[in-house]
């Protein structure tokens, strides 16, 4: 029997709009119980998902220059002596995983997870006017900075270095 043949049988095809969260939560683990491949399954793909997005999360904030926010001169790495189409496919593909971070992100919010990190990296990938006020107001969060100079701590890489606010740009 499948884990929906299981929610269905358990609760009654049809019973789905009156439903109590205490019912559908014992139908799913009574679903997981007869489905141990599944459930380990799931549960070994939930912690590789975690670590990856960890692991993605460190490289990208240790990657930053501590200068970033405070250097008017665009970085020695950017795109720009590259061949038009390289730089617009870079430019689509950057802002596409820019979109789906932020969405993750404020996903994150209200779901486990490090949202506010994710929304903050998103921002940095995306593209659009004021993405440097709206990087810096997020980034004056104490806690948030604390947390992203300890990643760079521990990648061995200098805190960030954040204008003043008065000479923001």
């Amino acid at each position: 029997m499948t884990l929906a043949a299981t929610v269905h049988s358990n609760l009654g095809v049809g019973h789905l709009g009156s439903i109590d969260a205490t019912e559908l939560f014992e139908a799913i683990v009574e679903g997981f119980q007869s489905h141990t491949a599944l459930a380990g399954t799931i549960a070994g793909l939930s912690i590789l998902v975690v670590l990856v997005y960890a692991g993605l999360m460190f490289v990208a904030v240790s990657r930053v220059s501590p200068d970033y926010f405070v250097s008017d001169a665009p970085p020695a790495t950017t795109w720009r002596g590259r061949h038009p189409v390289v730089r617009f496919l870079g430019h689509v593909v950057k802002n596409v995983l820019g979109l789906l971070l932020l969405i993750v992100g404020l996903a994150m919010l209200v779901l486990p997870g490090q949202g506010m990190l994710t929304i903050v990296v998103a921002l940095m990938l995306l593209d659009f006017p004021g993405k440097r006020r709206l990087t810096l107001r997020i980034l004056r969060e104490r806690h948030l900075r604390s947390g992203i100079n300890w990643i760079r701590a521990k990648a061995k890489q200098p805190p960030l270095i954040l204008p003043d606010p008065e000479h923001d740009p």
